[in-house]
């Protein structure tokens, strides 16, 4: 197994966690000193967000469709959902759904996250997600007929 195939396992392990709902598994894939989007994080941090996210989606998944090692670099593409169902109280995914009161409504949407991994844990995470068409699905925008 190469160190790209190994990295690449590592993030499977690391959804596969957040899908079981065991923050404190997923949280465990980060570097003590990890970033997120480029900003200086730690794992107190990331462990704040994901509990934020699972709150705010207590039912959340992720699908892995592809995953891609090369090197240091995991980018994975997904298909995220879930009911909103909590308040989010931080400003994750852009602050768009903080103190913002559940609909009920569940969404399905295409991620992108790319991981930068060093001795086996995520030194940095960088996301590109489809926040507007989960805020469509959600009620919380209207949706764009076309």
């Amino acid at each position: 197994m190469t160190d790209a195939d190994a990295n690449v396992a590592i993030i499977r392990q690391h959804h596969d966690a957040l899908n079981r709902g065991d923050i404190a598994a997923g949280v465990a894939n980060f570097a003590e000193d990890c970033t997120n989007h480029g900003q200086p994080a730690g794992r107190q941090r990331v462990e704040a967000i994901l509990r934020d996210i699972r709150t705010t989606f207590p039912d959340e998944k992720g699908e892995i469709l592809d995953a891609i090692g090369v090197g240091d670099d995991v980018v994975i593409r997904t298909i995220v959902s879930g009911t909103h169902s909590g308040v989010s109280r931080l400003p994750v995914m852009g602050a768009l759904l903080m103190g913002v009161a559940p609909t009920g409504r569940s969404y399905r949407v295409q991620h992108i996250h790319w991981y930068r991994m060093k001795d086996g844990q995520i030194q940095d995470h960088r996301a590109n997600r489809d926040d507007l068409g989960m805020l469509q699905q959600l009620g919380i925008l209207p949706g764009l007929d076309v």
